[in-house]
């Protein structure tokens, strides 16, 4: 008999893992300031394969190390990742908290049209129809005219893209694949590729950036845990609506410690895109629904 979906414990380890994210966030562009992203980049992968080389050599769990059958997606979902990493970074560098996390939310408008380019999945015209909407949102957001950070809206959409082409590739390699395998391979090729750029972009850390870099790399970890008990106890639609409280987390830490206030256009356009991305989630939800019941009908 399969176990029972806990939603009540899915929500609070979805709203913590997001909660999480934004920290990493916050430390990663503190660190900025003295860093490249590339070295932030390098020990948030470090930090996190760690637990996963101890798994595997001193727990013998070498079967974290075994891909059933899509290597290739393994491998570019990992390097994807951490051009990715680095890039959304970047942008959080470039930008105001708020407005690249605002930004970043139109990855979700994205992974329609992939998923109907690359996966052979059915778009019908409702999603189709909050995609546009969703793009219209981040027209406002940029504010023609209004002294936008172009670079930083290029990095950040830059990073959306990447981050629907990951999810993307996530649902073609979670046919096969154990998502810890997936993980260990992400950061572990990430710390190399990062790595190799080392010798060009380190500088020694202060004793007082210590602490943040390890923060980095602890909160990233705590939130792919979090995320997985979330997916493991509540529906992913629940869950991923959970995503948008990082705006709040956002707006909260861009005031608190850059005294930044996000501007109106990005409450407006945000709003229409987070609007845009739970229509779409819903009746992902329903359409997933319905193919279940007519799948069952046939047993």
């Amino acid at each position: 008999m399969e176990p029972q979906d806990n939603i009540i414990k899915g929500m609070v380890a979805g709203l913590g893992a997001f909660f999480m994210l934004s920290l990493m966030n916050v430390f990663a562009k503190l660190l900025s300031e003295t860093h490249h992203v590339i070295e932030i980049a390098f020990y948030r992968n470090l930090i996190a394969t760690l637990p996963f080389l101890f798994m595997i050599f001193v727990m013998n769990k070498r079967e974290i190390t075994k891909i059933s059958s899509r290597k290739t997606g393994v491998f570019a979902r990992a390097i994807i990742g951490t051009i990715s990493l680095v890039t959304t970074f970047a942008a959080f560098a470039a930008m105001p908290m708020a407005d690249t996390t605002a930004f970043l939310f139109t990855s979700s408008l994205a992974i329609p049209i992939l998923g109907f380019f690359f996966l052979g999945e059915r778009v019908g015209i409702y999603r189709w129809s909050a995609v546009l909407v969703g793009f219209i949102g981040v027209i406002i957001m940029l504010n023609p005219g209004g002294g936008m950070n172009y670079i930083g809206v290029s990095l950040a959409l830059c990073a959306a893209t990447m981050h629907a082409i990951l999810q993307t590739i996530l649902r073609y390699l979670g046919k096969t694949e154990k998502p810890e395998t997936i993980t260990f391979y992400f950061v572990a090729i990430g710390t190399v590729i990062a790595g190799l750029a080392m010798p060009w972009v380190a500088s020694m850390p202060t004793i007082q950036e210590i602490p943040l870099f390890l923060a980095v790399g602890i909160t990233g970890l705590i939130a792919q845990y979090l995320l997985s008990i979330a997916f493991g106890n509540a529906p992913a639609a629940v869950v991923t609506v959970f995503n948008y409280s990082g705006l709040l987390w956002s707006v909260a830490f861009g005031w608190f410690i850059w005294n930044d206030w996000p501007m109106a256009s990005i409450w407006i356009g945000g709003a229409i895109v987070i609007a845009s991305n739970i229509f779409i989630i819903i009746r992902e939800s329903r359409l997933s629904k319905v193919t279940g019941d007519r799948v069952r009908a046939k047993f």
